[in-house]
């Protein structure tokens, strides 16, 4: 974590700032368990496929994301979540604007 969050309210969507033509990250929390990461998508940017060995839930604080799971792709807006299946393939792309998100991966079966 790169700053002392704990203990406070924050406001996820100002704690990460979007970047040109980029995708920025920030750790949030950090355990061995596992972690909570915020995302910041420049439009056309994104996460090629890939997988994951545990199930993490994507939720949508800015904009919306186009997010393909196993080949079917889901309009995720601010507000919603979606859970992603362990090992099922998935990527994520900012195709109508930017979008900020909460990753919350929990590392257990």
């Amino acid at each position: 974590m790169t700053m002392d969050l704990k203990g406070k309210p924050i406001e996820m969507e100002s704690l990460i700032a979007y970047q040109e033509g980029s995708v920025v990250s920030m750790e949030v929390i950090k355990k061995e368990l596992g972690t909570v990461t915020i995302f910041a998508f420049d439009k056309g940017q994104g996460l090629s496929q890939h997988s994951a060995p545990f199930d993490a839930m994507v939720q949508i604080i800015d904009g919306e994301a186009e997010i393909t799971l196993a080949g079917e792709p889901h309009t995720v807006k601010k507000g919603e979540f979606l859970i992603m299946p362990a090992n099922v393939p998935h990527a994520l792309q900012a195709v109508n604007g930017p979008y900020k998100m909460v990753l919350t991966m929990i590392k257990s079966d």
